[in-house]
């Protein structure tokens, strides 16, 4: 039975269509996701406990949250059925889930399958901060580039009469400790909340593989861009193309969090034994418009929907020229830290 009282969040889906699409700006993600794919491989080979799913099912369901409208999520997907195939050797059917928010643009998804493939298919709607899947339904489930995502923004950075207004910012970049405080507590209901739903829907010896942004400091790497992003916004107030009332009334829904903080969440949840976790770099000769271009296939959806679409060109626009101008690509550019997790769920009695 579906939990009926679960809050209905807002949500920006990815650009699903033209030059600034998710599918034709997504090759950053798909570096970590091959850079991942050993992980899981092994992961799978070694670990995965095929002898605690019932026998009188031949059909193995996979998850994959947070899918956005491909193609990456087609890539990861075949690599788990090819690792599952050959750990098992023997007939298996799969039932593939591909997850995102029911604004999610699953039109273009499903139009995206590639040919020939080896699984059943199904479409969930819904966040994946709250129950999706009947209980004990799945053996291997994949998140990544999703849970910095926050179910919200904290509340307290638009109340005025706390330490943690956030004025005249829409992130933790360069706030007080109070606003990265407020992030960081966000990022740890909302973690609790994703592994306490996964614990219900994954059976007893079923894994999940996740890849989140990490970093050494609430203060350094993805925020980098984010301080950038709101300086490109009070520029533009002040040339009246927009209110300051509008950016204290806005903050970015994202947190990305250290390997520390993750860590114990997991261990505080207690419902998943920690398998596998690694931080994976990846160096890259930066290039400012295919970074800012990125970043608006991923994140144009919640600035539209706050300050409205007419402004959208000429913020990143002016985003470019402020990474061009940084420091980030004065020398070779470390791809923000991505943490990569193998989780088993633990067999309970």
């Amino acid at each position: 039975m579906f939990n009926t009282d679960v809050l209905v969040l807002e949500s920006f889906p990815m650009n699903a269509e033209g030059s600034y699409s998710y599918n034709h700006n997504s090759s950053l993600q798909r570096q970590g996701i091959n850079r991942s794919k050993e992980i899981i491989q092994e992961a799978i080979a070694e670990k995965l406990e095929i002898n605690q799913f019932s026998s009188s099912s031949s059909c193995f369901a996979i998850a994959d949250l947070g899918c956005a409208t491909g193609p990456n999520t087609f890539v990861v997907v075949q690599n788990i059925v090819d690792a599952v195939e050959l750990k098992i050797k023997q007939h298996l059917e799969f039932h593939v889930y591909f997850n995102d928010h029911v604004a999610n643009d699953f039109n273009t998804l499903f139009r995206s399958i590639p040919p020939n493939t080896k699984y059943f298919i199904s479409g969930v709607p819904g966040s994946f901060y709250g129950r999706l899947f009947p209980k004990a339904s799945l053996h291997f489930v994949h998140c990544s580039y999703s849970l910095h995502w926050l179910s919200m923004a904290p509340n307290e950075l638009l109340d005025q009469s706390s330490p943690a207004w956030n004025k005249g910012r829409i992130s933790y970049a360069n706030a007080p400790n109070e606003v990265v405080d407020a992030y960081s507590n966000q990022f740890a209901k909302d973690m609790n909340t994703f592994l306490s739903s996964r614990a219900e829907e994954v059976v007893g010896g079923g894994m999940m593989a996740l890849l989140l942004l990490c970093t050494a400091s609430p203060l350094h790497s993805f925020a980098a861009i984010m301080d950038l992003m709101g300086s490109c916004l009070l520029d533009m107030a002040k040339l009246g193309l927009l209110s300051e009332a509008d950016i204290d009334s806005f903050n970015l829904p994202i947190y990305q969090a250290t390997e520390k903080e993750v860590e114990e969440l997991i261990e505080h949840n207690g419902c998943f034994s920690i398998e596998e976790m690694q931080p994976i770099f990846g160096k890259v000769v930066p290039d400012a418009e295919i970074t800012c271009t990125h970043m608006r296939a991923a994140m144009e959806g919640v600035f539209k929907e706050h300050f409205g679409s007419e402004i959208m060109d000429e913020f990143f626009e002016r985003l470019v020229n402020k990474v061009k101008a940084s420091s980030m690509i004065s020398t070779d550019y470390v791809v923000p830290g991505e943490l990569s997790i193998i989780l088993k769920r633990k067999v309970t009695t």
